[in-house]
């Protein structure tokens, strides 16, 4: 991954991310506010040699006593010294467990000695250290006496004595919020590592720049109402979803500059992606630049274009192809613009094999003969082949991606479906896209504010328009995930 592959993992997760270093400064401060207090008292000592000769002696003895003092450190804590200390406290513990409170540190470039101890009790602390001390300082003293007699070469003398401290060493407020914010924040960043690793849905155009080659002819923004009014309208021409089916049909004039077929086909991997109202909202857009398009449901299984368009979906393709009915007088007109409309028909027994049969390729070019652009809403491609079949009979292929819907393995299975019917896949029409966020699709145009488009007044219904509401900016990753898996996952996962 790259740095900006970690910054839009990030920007997806900042939530989870903020919430679990909230969470790790909660509970630092909560540790700290439940922890029992613990004081803290400290004592030093100096070590000297006891002779007065000359200038090299001195040297030589202070020699002798840097020499010494790790070992007097360590002795501190030994039962030597503390033994002593319990009996002239009464302290009910052994030496080992006093030894655990009591800290010894020296420099090596001094000869100060530093005895702390942790107690719950400032006194007892302070108490401990200075018993400490003076037992240190007696055993010290038996054992640098020469065995012939004498004194010792060697006197430890207390430099500071030791206080009752007046706050507690531990816990530390600040210190302890400080550290769970900053673990709170590292599981957050583990947590969304962990999340994108295991996660495999197409989010935006990097997931697809991942895994193919295909270009991304365009991102259809999410609206909110796209499911109860998946139809453009002129009253709302400004909103970011029509702009976005503007966008797209003006990448597939490129697309399509060196293929003489002026067939669409529209399909998708899985049910649910929204490949039904991105061919029927690509051929009105079709149609509004001035073009005869024609609109053809092939998806006979769940067709859905006569309930989007409301129109009459008992006889069209399938009653075309079985020869009930001339084509002519099955395409219906719809809108103010050149747009004719075939529905499906009757669902068949065998729609793999009518739409394979030799009077769907001369329907197909029927149609080619008489319109500038013919849009084919097909079936997916994973679940059954039909439009695997048409794809080797029209000029290119769109394939829709529904953000947050379908997995990486499944785009590439059926792009591989596409490739071993050898399909021209024009591209990938990434669709419910969020505006805003680490997702968001660029849109080449001015925007329009919300107020000037609410302004407009009340829409008027004709008989064959379906409003649509303005398409809402989606600020939070995981507010679009909620929406997406409310009234999309109801919508019985329709073409």
């Amino acid at each position: 991954m790259e740095l900006r592959d970690y910054i839009r993992m990030l920007r997806r997760n900042w939530i989870s991310v903020i919430a679990l270093g909230l969470v790790g400064l909660l509970a630092g401060g909560t540790f700290s506010v439940l922890s029992k207090p613990v004081y803290t008292a400290e004592t030093q000592l100096f070590v000297a040699t006891q002779n007065s000769g000359s200038v090299q002696d001195l040297q030589t003895g202070n020699m002798f006593v840097q020499a010494r003092v790790s070992s007097y450190v360590a002795t501190a804590k030994t039962p030597t010294v503390l033994q002593p200390v319990i009996d002239s406290l009464g302290l009910e513990i052994s030496p080992k467990q006093l030894a655990k409170s009591i800290k010894t540190t020296s420099d090596v470039k001094t000869v100060l000695i530093t005895i702390s101890v942790d107690d719950r009790s400032p006194v007892q602390a302070a108490a401990v250290a200075h018993a400490i001390a003076s037992s240190l300082i007696t055993t010290v003293d038996n054992l640098e006496k020469p065995t012939d007699g004498g004194s010792s070469p060697v006197k430890l003398s207390v430099v500071t004595p030791a206080t009752a401290p007046s706050a507690p060493s531990s816990p530390n407020l600040p210190v302890n919020i400080v550290l769970g914010l900053f673990l709170g924040l590292a599981l957050g960043i583990v947590a969304a590592l962990l999340r994108t690793s295991l996660d495999t849905r197409i989010r935006g155009e990097a997931d697809l720049i991942r895994i193919t080659d295909v270009p991304v002819l365009g991102g259809i923004a999410f609206d909110h109402d796209a499911i109860q009014n998946p139809l453009l309208s002129e009253e709302n021409s400004h909103s970011h979803r029509s702009e976005s089916f503007r966008h797209l049909r003006t990448n597939l004039q490129f697309a399509q500059v060196n293929i003489s077929s002026n067939t669409l086909l529209v399909t998708s991997s899985l049910p649910g992606e929204g490949k039904s109202t991105t061919a029927t909202n690509l051929a009105l857009a079709m149609a509004e630049a001035g073009k005869s398009v024609v609109l053809v449901d092939a998806d006979l299984r769940r067709p859905m274009v006569a309930k989007y368009l409301g129109l009459e979906g008992a006889a069209g393709l399938t009653t075309a192809l079985v020869g009930e009915a001339h084509l002519n007088d099955l395409l219906q007109p719809w809108g103010e613009h050149k747009l004719q409309v075939l529905t499906s028909g009757q669902v068949p027994p065998n729609p793999s094999e009518l739409l394979g049969s030799e009077n769907m390729s001369s329907l197909i070019q029927s149609l080619e003969s008489d319109f500038d652009a013919v849009v084919i809403d097909a079936p997916p491609l994973l679940p059954v082949t039909d439009a695997a079949v048409l794809a080797q009979r029209v000029g290119g292929v769109i394939m829709v991606v529904g953000c947050h819907t379908v997995k990486s393995t499944e785009v590439e299975k059926a792009l591989n479906t596409l490739k071993l019917v050898d399909a021209d896949v024009l591209g990938i029409v990434l669709n419910r896209v969020p505006i805003k966020g680490p997702d968001a699709y660029a849109y080449s145009y001015y925007g329009y504010s919300s107020r000037s488009e609410s302004e407009t007044g009340p829409l008027v219904i004709s008989e064959n328009r379906i409003r649509t509401a303005d398409s809402v900016e989606l600020h939070d990753e995981d507010e679009f995930d909620r929406i997406l898996r409310g009234p999309i996952s109801r919508a019985s996962r329709r073409g």
